[in-house]
């Protein structure tokens, strides 16, 4: 048990640093950003004002509101204490609403997309890559190259291909949107049945491109160990080779477990340009509005938000390995 505390301790205290230094980085990043947000909002406030000393009232009532009257490192630490109360501030373009509120819209559509297309792609891709190794022949002259080249290409290519394919070409699937525009939320079959509809491109968008890198790297590690001098010793020794292949791939899949921490933290970045694509209303259309609105506190918040979804994945999936490993007792434990 020592080995397995040291194990969890090092990685709890390396998730606290990098959770501050992205912090520190989400915050003053976006405002290194050239422009003026506040004065733009005014603008579009003061259309038609000809009186200088009313425009300048204006401007100084949203500079006080949205605090960029004060120095940048008063604003980060109010920015710490807002936040620590789950309060991110107004959204600069989406005012009078809350970036609280706005992420709020927005969030699940991106959890509910992104992680369970990784999950799937990472077991589909071990699956395939498994099989690979251990038939060989047919099966894995074609896996290879197609697994190669699905993996060589970034998420929004492949949102492009399918979209172009089975949007604009078949135009077997919607192209755009979460559900049809003409329908509220609710819990109806329709808007339900429209929310799956309009899920298929940007889900298999992630899952095609998760599928190819993970197929690869666990072809080579399940051929690696499937020539070890174990896996010799144990055919030598009459052990049936069922359960030799069990312990082939569980070794091999050790590797994989880090891979799919990896694929996580890429993933998710390449996932919410291919939300844009596809105009799905998740965080990576969020991010887009805020970008092109100079809205600071939108996109902090957002970027921070992801950040920590990553570093929790992450975390979770290293203590997973922990457990998995028995390695990792015996490394940590001298």
């Amino acid at each position: 048990m020592k080995g397995y505390r040291n194990y969890f301790a090092n990685k709890l205290i390396w998730f606290g640093i990098t959770l501050v230094a992205a912090f520190v980085l989400n915050f003053f990043l976006p405002r290194l950003m050239p422009g003026n947000p506040v004065a733009a909002i005014v603008a579009r406030l003061a259309q038609g004002m000809s009186n200088t000393a009313g425009v300048q009232a204006i401007y100084e009532q949203y500079a006080k509101l949205f605090g960029t009257d004060k120095t940048m490192l008063e604003q980060f630490f109010l920015y710490v204490r807002n936040v620590f109360r789950g309060d991110f501030g107004y959204s600069f373009s989406q005012y009078p609403r809350t970036v609280a509120d706005v992420i709020r819209a927005s969030i699940w559509w991106t959890i509910f997309l992104q992680f369970p297309a990784i999950i799937v792609g990472w077991v589909l891709g071990n699956t395939l890559g498994a099989m690979a190794a251990y038939r060989k022949g047919g099966f894995d002259k074609v896996l290879l190259p197609v697994s190669i080249f699905v993996s060589s290409l970034p998420a929004f290519g492949m949102a492009v291909i399918l979209l172009v394919i089975f949007g604009v070409t078949l135009k077997w699937l919607p192209t755009s949107g979460g559900y049809g525009y003409d329908l509220i939320p609710n819990l109806s079959w329709s808007f339900i049945w429209s929310v799956i509809v309009h899920y298929q491109l940007p889900f298999w968008s992630i899952v095609l491109i998760t599928i190819g890198g993970q197929a690869i790297g666990m072809r080579s590690m399940a051929i690696y160990e499937l020539n070890a001098d174990y896996v010799k010793y144990s055919r030598f020794m009459g052990i049936k080779d069922g359960k030799i292949v069990r312990y082939v791939f569980r070794n091999a899949m050790l590797p994989q477990v880090t891979g799919l921490a990896l694929a996580v933290g890429t993933m998710v970045g390449g996932a919410l340009v291919a939300e844009i694509i596809f105009s799905y209303p998740g965080l990576g259309s969020t991010i887009l509005t805020a970008v092109l609105g100079q809205d600071y506190p939108l996109i902090s918040a957002t970027t921070l938000i992801v950040t920590i979804m990553v570093l929790i994945a992450n975390f979770v999936i290293e203590i997973i390995y922990g457990f998995l490993d028995p390695r990792i007792k015996a490394a940590q434990a001298d």
